[in-house]
């Protein structure tokens, strides 16, 4: 594979990740460290099901969803295609008539979260470019296989009712979120986003890849 490309996609945890108002944030403490003496280093961690870079299975909003365990791990290998938006708001149907997105494809919204460094800088914001409800049952129409976008949430901030979560996990499809696309052209690709295998799951982290 000396030919292919890889990026890595995954926010760096305890450094780059973002933490939602109200979520459990990520921390590391050391529990033994040969500095004191001890056998080895070893450290724990707590953190939120849904810290950096992460899937949302349909359980996180609906009582008899499916949980991140039950589905096939080739759930998570899969075409994926870049897109960039230009709207420093929402990302609306309008900008995406022209995209050539196969059914079972994973759709990934390129946006200014990216380009311009929130995603990266630990921060959480709330004037995120996020996917209106239009846009998500734009996504379910076009039957893709995944969506996913460049912030710690798919919704914008001040959701009551949160549509587009309901919309797109209310049809089976996994939602990835916190992915950094600063440094991926617009394109198609293989994405590889293998959750943690959490039994019972709403979500979980993953180590997202795209191969080129």
């Amino acid at each position: 594979m000396a030919h292919r490309k890889f990026y890595d996609i995954s926010v760096s945890l305890g450094k780059e990740s973002i933490v939602f108002p109200g979520d459990t944030p990520y921390g590391r403490t050391m529990v033994q460290t040969l500095e004191d003496g001890d056998d080895c280093n070893l450290s724990g961690i707590t953190m939120s099901a849904h810290a950096g870079t992460h899937v949302d299975a349909p359980y996180h909003f609906f009582k008899n969803g499916k949980t991140i365990d039950r589905f096939p791990v080739e759930k998570f290998i899969l075409s994926a295609r870049v897109v960039s938006i230009r709207n420093r708001v929402a990302i609306e149907p309008a900008e995406l008539e022209n995209v050539d997105v196969r059914p079972g494809e994973a759709i990934l919204f390129k946006t200014r979260n990216s380009t311009e460094g929130p995603i990266e800088n630990g921060m959480f914001r709330e004037d995120f470019v996020y996917l209106s409800a239009t846009g998500a049952e734009w996504c379910v129409h076009k039957w893709v296989g995944l969506v996913g976008i460049d912030y710690i949430s798919i919704e914008k901030f001040d959701s009551k009712d949160f549509k587009v979560h309901r919309k797109i996990l209310g049809n089976d499809i996994p939602i990835l979120e916190g992915i950094n696309l600063k440094n991926v052209p617009e394109g198609r690709y293989t994405l590889y986003c293998f959750p943690l295998n959490i039994s019972g799951g709403d979500g979980a982290p993953v180590r997202a890849v795209l191969m080129g």
